[in-house]
C-alpha cells in the first residue's frame, strides 16, 4: 500500500491537499503494521524514511507535512509503538471531524438562489455543496476547467451527480463567470503566516477579478494546511509540473512553464472557512496558534 500511495500522489491520482494528507497517514500506518514486530529502533528508521519519501512527493503541501509531523510528535525509541498508534488515531479523527464542521459552516454561507463560482477541484468545497443540498438549498455553480489537467471537469461531474446545476467555462472566460457570481469558494493547498492562501494556478488572478466586482471570496480549508515555515520568512514552495502536461511536443526553442499553484493575497480574501469558524486571514492565524500550539514549536 505504501508504494502505491506514493506513486498515486505523484501521478495526481490522489488529488486535493487534504486527500494527500489522509493518504500519508494511511501510508505511515501501513509501514507501522508491516513492521510492528521489529524493534523500536528498526521501526523508527523505517518510519523516518517513509516520512521523507512522502514529503518529497509534492512540495506545496503543508497539510501533508503537518500531518506527518503530528504523527511523529512525542515519539522516541522508548514509547514509539504506543504513541504512534495514538497519534494515527488522533490525526484520522481530526480530519473526519473537521470535514463535517467545515461543511456545515460553509453551507451556512450559501443562500437560496445564489450563483457560486469555484475553480479547480476541492473536496472541501464539494463537501460544502453537499451539505447545502442536505439543507434543502437551491443554488447554481459556475466553474472553470483548470488547465492543463482539467480538474475543473471533475468538479463539474461531481456537482452534476449531486443534482446541482453547473455551468462550465474555459479558464479564459472566468471573468464572465465571476461577474455573475454572488460568492467565490476556493479550496486551499496552503496558508501562510501573513494570511495569504496558496491554491491552484488562476486562483490569485480570479480573486483579483472578484475583488474588482465586489464579489466576496472565501477560501475553504482545514487549518492543518497552515505552513509553520512561513513564520520564519520562508516562502511556500510553488510546485512546477512536467511541461509535457501543457504541450507534449512544442517546437524547438519554446520554453514551457507549468506552474501548478499561485498566491491569493490576504487583501483579496473576505474570509477563511475552516473547522475553527470563519475568520479574516489575520484572525485565522491567531486561532490556529490558540488551538494547535504544536505547529509553532
Amino acid at each position: 500500500m505504501f508504494k502505491k500511495i506514493v506513486e498515486d500522489i505523484k501521478a495526481l491520482k490522489i488529488q486535493g491537499a487534504e486527500n494527500i494528507a489522509k493518504a500519508s497517514i494511511k501510508a505511515v500506518n501501513d509501514i507501522f503494521l508491516k513492521n510492528k514486530d521489529s524493534t523500536d529502533v528498526e521501526l523508527l528508521m523505517q518510519l523516518k524514511l517513509a516520512k521523507q519519501t512522502l514529503i518529497s512527493t509534492r512540495p506545496t503541501e503543508p497539510a501533508l507535512r503537518n500531518s506527518l509531523n503530528f504523527l511523529f510528535s512525542d515519539i522516541n525509541e522508548n514509547n514509539l509503538k504506543i504513541n504512534l498508534k495514538r497519534n494515527i488515531e488522533k490525526a484520522t479523527s481530526h480530519f473526519l471531524n473537521s470535514d463535517r464542521e467545515i461543511a456545515k459552516i460553509g453551507a451556512n454561507k450559501i443562500k437560496n438562489g445564489m450563483k457560486i463560482y469555484t475553480h479547480c477541484h476541492s473536496n472541501t468545497v464539494i463537501s460544502i455543496f453537499k451539505e447545502a443540498i442536505k439543507q434543502k438549498k437551491k443554488f447554481t455553480v459556475l466553474n472553470t476547467e483548470t488547465r492543463p489537467k482539467y480538474q475543473g471537469r471533475i468538479t463539474a461531474e461531481d456537482l452534476s451527480k449531486l443534482g446541482i446545476k453547473v455551468t462550465h467555462y474555459p479558464d479564459n472566460a472566468a471573468r464572465i463567470a465571476i461577474r455573475q457570481a454572488d460568492m467565490v469558494l476556493f479550496g486551499s493547498d496552503a496558508v501562510t503566516s501573513e494570511g495569504d492562501v496558496i491554491n491552484k494556478i488562476g486562483s490569485g488572478m480570479f480573486s483579483e477579478i472578484a475583488n474588482r466586482y465586489d464579489v466576496p471570496v472565501y477560501c475553504c480549508t482545514n487549518s492543518w494546511k497552515f505552513d509553520p515555515k512561513s513564520i520564519q520568512g520562508f516562502d511556500e514552495e510553488i510546485e512546477e509540473r512536467n511541461p509535457k502536461e501543457v504541450w507534449e511536443k512544442p517546437p524547438k526553442g519554446i520554453k514551457i512553464k507549468n506552474i501548478a499553484f499561485e498566491k491569493i493575497e490576504a487583501t483579496n480574501i473576505s474570509g477563511i472557512i475552516s473547522e475553527l469558524g470563519i475568520y479574516n486571514p489575520n484572525t485565522f492565524i491567531n486561532e490556529i496558534r490558540r488551538f494547535y500550539p504544536w505547529m509553532f514549536k
